[in-house]
């Protein structure tokens, strides 16, 4: 397949190859896309990313408070020493979520990890689960199916409950995976690893670790060391807030949804039934996909809640129903390897790769939204030429392809919220692609609710706080509660530098820093797994790979990668010596003229209404050096089943070509 043959404003090209004059749907087109432009340009500011502040940069105690760890037993993490100070071990894996379980299990299953000092894992929580630990606000659910979703269910034999689990079932899951696997006392939690220097010496990665204790404990210094740092520290793991003038001086309860405080609402997360909201006036700031769960809740119990909107979501059907153990034993979990599976079926409905009669094993809201492919790729139209007729005609198809996606989506806003004024509000003017669709049956009845206020700042954001509320439009909302849902650290930050997500200082052969590599070329990666000049270091998921909606789909691709790479390089060197393995400067150049030459794809995203897909507006002011700089970190524009063929090959060829493997 090739891109249509459409010019920029969506009209077809005649058999003379003249320009065609655009037709009734072709302007209508063209009315839409000025209209998503207009609604666009509301979000743009100057400061873009800048707007924002990371908690773990805060430097006020309130805000600090916000940041910390509210789930973690401390006395009992304190009495059991699970890592000593000076140990080594063969891997240490930097996450405890799913990426780092699937990191050690995968490993284990390819005979890398055979004794049981081979491997560490390192978490700044206090627990497994990553976003499942420190997500525990009361309505939170996956919103992918959780039998594609949830890692290891044909290894731990587990059924979900529901198509789309509920967070406690996610982080029970996690801690199924390590209890199954042993890796609870492998594992240091409430702990961040600070910096990580390669030995030329010893041909060890040496990583210095602070471990906090708890409120009334001193904190503990620790130097590790590792023949293999993996890093897989997730995607959205540094929660921050808007720089609102005043905010830290608010005198009500204030929390992050990432640290939900049930001292606060009452309740618990087994058991959220909020009685303390009853006689409060609760406000909570932001819109997006969290807040689709958490507002429903909310409107149940508070006395009054004022739901303060920048940009508002597009809302589609939930469809939430029970696993069906007749039809998880007959149908879904019937054969080996029914996991993948089922989950490329996912990718392939999603990216426009379906076969013809290929059945939609899934078949929910994701494999019915054709041009979400416009942010994961697509294989009949990732080659794009970079030129702004045919960049342009990419783009106009996209946008005919999400017209009925986007309508339906506005339509139901009318069906289901009785207010005009208010429907019209919560209606989403942007590409389905441009920020994250969310699925509720809860969240639009919501607003129908007398208690619930949507306050739309139409695009501008709030004003300033005060110690008794929140300043919009020159008026103040006094709130005794404020609920922060304001979201995290882009994942394009440092350029899609894997270590800059964890705020780790990494510095490979010759003290280069991977900051300063990242920052003086962009992004550099064989494989989207690994970069040169930092010898066994490697990453679950990088820049330069390919994506989809589901999340772990691109965690066990980019793991199972680096484990062939790894039990080859171990195959080479043999039994009785450690392997060096590093991809070469040449061979990641390659691939990255690979990523870049596939960017063009992209360009609809520069576009988009402001948010952490396009550095909060900033990616279509940026100067022609910085956009080529950027277009290094794009993903792969034919998608995940193109990007796992060229992996397969890859291994099939069985060189490891692009890898220098030495024995130390």
């Amino acid at each position: 397949m090739t891109a249509d043959s459409t010019n920029t404003n969506g009209a077809s090209n005649g058999a003379n190859g003249h320009s065609q004059l655009p037709t009734e749907e072709d302007m209508t087109l063209l009315q839409l896309q000025q209209r998503y432009a207009e609604e666009a340009a509301k979000r743009i500011r100057a400061d873009g990313p800048a707007q924002f502040l990371d908690l773990t940069d805060a430097d006020t105690d309130r805000f600090k408070a916000i940041a910390e760890d509210p789930w973690a037993d401390h006395a009992a993490l304190n009495a059991k020493e699970t890592v000593k100070d000076g140990a080594t071990s063969k891997f240490l894996i930097l996450g405890g979520g799913y990426g780092g379980l699937l990191f050690a299990v995968r490993l284990m299953q390819a005979g890398l990890i055979k004794g049981p000092d081979d491997v560490r894992l390192i978490d700044a929580a206090g627990g497994f689960g990553g976003t499942w630990y420190w997500n525990r606000y009361p309505g939170l659910h996956c919103d992918v199916e959780s039998y594609i979703y949830m890692p290891l269910l044909e290894e731990t034999g587990y059924m979900p409950k529901q198509k789309y689990s509920p967070g406690s079932e996610l982080r029970e899951h996690a801690e199924r995976i390590a209890t199954q696997f042993e890796l609870y006392d492998k594992t240091l939690f409430r702990s961040n690893a600070k910096a990580a220097t390669w030995d030329e010496e010893e041909k060890l990665w040496t990583v210095q670790v602070t471990e906090g204790r708890g409120p009334n404990e001193p904190s503990r210094e620790l130097t590790l060391k590792c023949q293999y740092l993996l890093v897989a520290s997730g995607v959205l793991n540094i929660p921050h807030v808007p720089k609102i003038p005043g905010l830290e001086g608010f005198g009500g309860e204030m929390f992050h949804t990432a640290r939900w405080d049930y001292s606060a609402t009452g309740g618990s997360y087994e058991n959220p039934d909020m009685e303390k909201l009853k006689d409060k006036r609760v406000g909570i700031i932001g819109t997006g996909a969290t807040s689709i769960q958490i507002i429903p809740q909310l409107a149940e119990w508070a006395k009054e809640l004022y739901v303060f909107q920048r940009t508002p979501s597009a809302v589609h059907p939930r469809d939430q129903k029970a696993t069906d153990p007749e039809e998880w034993k007959t149908k879904i979990a019937s054969k080996k390897g029914w996991q993948m599976e089922r989950a490329l079926n996912f990718v392939a409905h999603m990216s426009l790769a379906t076969k013809n009669g290929e059945e939609n094993l899934v078949d929910d809201g994701w494999t019915k939204m054709p041009a979400y492919s416009a942010l994961i790729g697509s294989p009949g139209y990732g080659l794009v030429e970079p030129t702004p007729e045919a960049i342009g005609a990419n783009v106009a198809r996209l946008h005919k392809m999400d017209t009925h996606t986007a309508e339906t989506a506005r339509a139901r806003v009318d069906q289901i919220v009785k207010n005009l004024e208010t429907a019209n509000k919560l209606k989403a003017w942007y590409p389905s692609w441009c920020k994250r669709p969310t699925f509720s049956d809860m969240y639009l009845q919501a607003f129908n609710e007398p208690n619930v206020h949507l306050i739309d700042t139409n695009g501008q954001g709030i004003e300033a706080a005060t110690k008794d509320g929140l300043v919009f439009a020159g008026k103040e909302y006094p709130l005794d509660v404020l609920v922060l849902s304001t979201g995290y650290r882009s994942p394009a930050f440092g350029n899609g530098n894997p270590a800059a997500k964890t705020g780790i200082e990494v510095i490979g052969r010759g003290g280069l820093s991977m900051d300063e590599k990242w920052k003086n070329i962009g992004s550099a990666t064989l494989h989207g797994v690994a970069t040169s000049g930092f010898p066994n270091l490697f990453f679950a998921f990088g820049p330069q790979t390919a994506g989809t909606a589901n999340f772990v789909t691109m965690l066990e691709v980019s793991i199972q990668h680096t484990a062939h790479i790894l039990a080859k390089a171990e195959e080479k060197v043999g039994a009785g010596s450690r392997a060096v393995v590093e991809v070469t400067r040449e061979e990641e150049e390659a691939w990255t003229m690979q990523v870049m030459m596939r960017a063009p794809y992209f360009a609809s995203i520069v576009g988009c209404t402001p948010g952490y897909l396009n550095g909060e507006g900033q990616s279509a002011r940026q100067d022609p050096k910085d956009m080529m700089k950027a277009s290094r970190s794009s993903g792969w524009s034919e998608g995940m089943l193109s990007y796992i063929e060229v992996l397969e090959e890859y291994r099939r060829e069985g060189s490891l070509k692009g890898v220098e493997v030495t024995a130390a």
